[in-house]
């Protein structure tokens, strides 16, 4: 069940929000761990038993972690409760690719049948090792409740596709939340956002990209090449970032706060503030629970930040493309730090954005094919260094057909209409005008949004989110 199906948006979330309401206080939390539980198995009724046994490991793992404390037994009850998790995660999405590997660059031949992938695997078990961390450093207490431990973990919003939410973050949530009016409008807002940014822009984005992605090489062109992938970067962020916008407005809808996740990376002018700014909740993780206990930057920086990278891309996909896109953007950051940030605060800020342009557009290509052979062939035909021309006939019609979407979606990318938004709300007089634009006009626009994505949703097949393969 995805978010922008007519299934969730006229039948599961309804009735969800009419039994959550009219349910009382004591029943809240058990009417959200169902329909969380019913929502995991309408696509994989199997995963449910795998994500039960997870959290149940993370449970009695969390309340020994507590009574040992901080100390050398409380520490080894903490490695082997993430270690169960870390493995738990290896089993069903790496050991394949691990055998894999094996036999290419060995004469082994190892028999192996991988099993079924339970969907959104990389997101609750990151909020179990989240739970137990969180509880060993004394962040947040043990939940004596093992259904309150399902809920954080198996909660909708983000059970298959994150933010990765920390649980210290909203320990208090998950036992009382207070619901307004004013919360719960903004949630709806939020969420439509959120599915207007999928459905119609990336999944419009969606048809246009492969077009030239997936054209044999020698049909490219050097500017159908950097078209392609930079349709390909505002299909991933409006997919992505739509996904974080509905999980953000369904939470404010229950009562729960989740950080944001994305802060239009693309107005970066280094990789480094890319990062800081886009899927926020996973750099958070990496910072807080691989990067700074492994030393940070006290101590063999270089060292941790390759592990950090290298685990970033495993973490994506298991294919070494994904881990070459992660060290790919490891080793940027690493050149920013040692030289070249210094040397683009000197030159005028359209070079920061030009180059930040080139390097993430560059990025992108590692991560959309799996294939590193034909991701090398593809950077080849962006530079030039290909026997293609630079622009063709085909090339021009290809843009005229498609520069209305990518501009709007390019503009759409930047704060350029939340600050229009602000400046509105700030500047509109009368009272009677500012009224008119919050209560009426800004309503009409959602209800309008969602009636289009509506419409574009009708007789299409299923339309995943593009994270929900990780």
């Amino acid at each position: 069940m995805v978010f922008s199906s007519f299934v969730f948006l006229y039948g599961f979330l309804p009735l969800v929000l009419l039994l959550y309401f009219i349910a009382g206080k004591e029943w809240k939390n058990t009417v959200l761990l169902l329909f969380s539980l019913l929502f995991y198995a309408w696509g994989e009724p199997a995963g449910v038993f795998i994500l039960l046994v997870n959290v149940a490991a993370g449970w009695i793992g969390g309340r020994w972690i507590e009574r040992a404390g901080r100390t050398s037994i409380g520490k080894l009850l903490l490695l082997g409760s993430v270690a169960f998790q870390v493995l738990f995660l290896v089993y069903y999405k790496y050991l394949g690719f691990a055998i894999e590997t094996i036999q290419s660059v060995t004469s082994l031949s190892l028999s192996y049948s991988p099993p079924s992938l339970p969907i959104g695997i990389s997101f609750f078990t990151f909020h179990v090792i989240s739970y137990l961390v969180d509880v060993y450093r004394r962040e947040a207490p043990a939940l004596s409740s093992y259904s309150t431990l399902l809920l954080y973990i198996a909660l909708f919003p983000q059970l298959v596709a994150g933010p990765i939410i920390r649980y210290a973050d909203i320990q208090f949530q998950l036992k009382e939340r207070n619901i307004t009016a004013d919360g719960f409008s903004q949630g709806i807002v939020r969420f439509v956002t959120g599915l207007g940014k999928k459905v119609i822009v990336a999944n419009s984005l969606a048809e246009t990209a492969p077009l030239l992605l997936d054209s044999p090489i020698e049909q490219l062109t050097v500017a159908g090449a950097w078209l392609g992938i930079f349709a390909f970067a505002l299909q991933i962020y409006f997919d992505f970032s739509g996904y974080s916008d509905m999980a953000i407005g369904l939470g404010k809808m229950f009562g729960f706060t989740f950080k944001e996740n994305f802060d239009y990376p693309y107005v970066s002018t280094s990789v480094a503030e890319f990062w800081r700014r886009w899927n926020m909740s996973v750099g958070r993780f990496f910072r807080d629970y691989v990067y700074i206990p492994m030393g940070g930057n006290r101590k063999r920086a270089m060292f941790n930040m390759f592990i950090v990278w290298f685990l970033t891309g495993l973490w994506h996909g298991a294919s070494w493309n994904f881990v070459v896109w992660g060290l790919y953007f490891g080793l940027m950051i690493t050149l920013e730090k040692s030289f070249l940030q210094k040397l683009l605060s000197i030159l005028p800020t359209f070079v920061s954005r030009m180059y930040f342009a080139v390097a993430v557009l560059i990025g992108w290509v590692f991560f959309y094919f799996e294939s590193l052979g034909h991701g090398t062939k593809y950077l080849r035909a962006m530079f030039g260094l290909a026997p293609i021309p630079a622009a063709d006939a085909a090339f021009f019609i290809h843009l005229q057909n498609h520069i209305v979407l990518l501009t709007l979606a390019a503009i759409a990318a930047t704060p350029i209409p939340i600050r229009l938004h602000r400046l509105l709300e700030e500047r509109l007089q009368p009272r009677l005008a500012r009224s008119f634009y919050n209560e009426i006009a800004l309503p009409v626009g959602a209800l309008v949004m969602l009636v289009v994505s509506a419409l574009l949703l009708v007789g299409k097949t299923y339309s995943p989110f593009f994270y929900f393969r990780f």
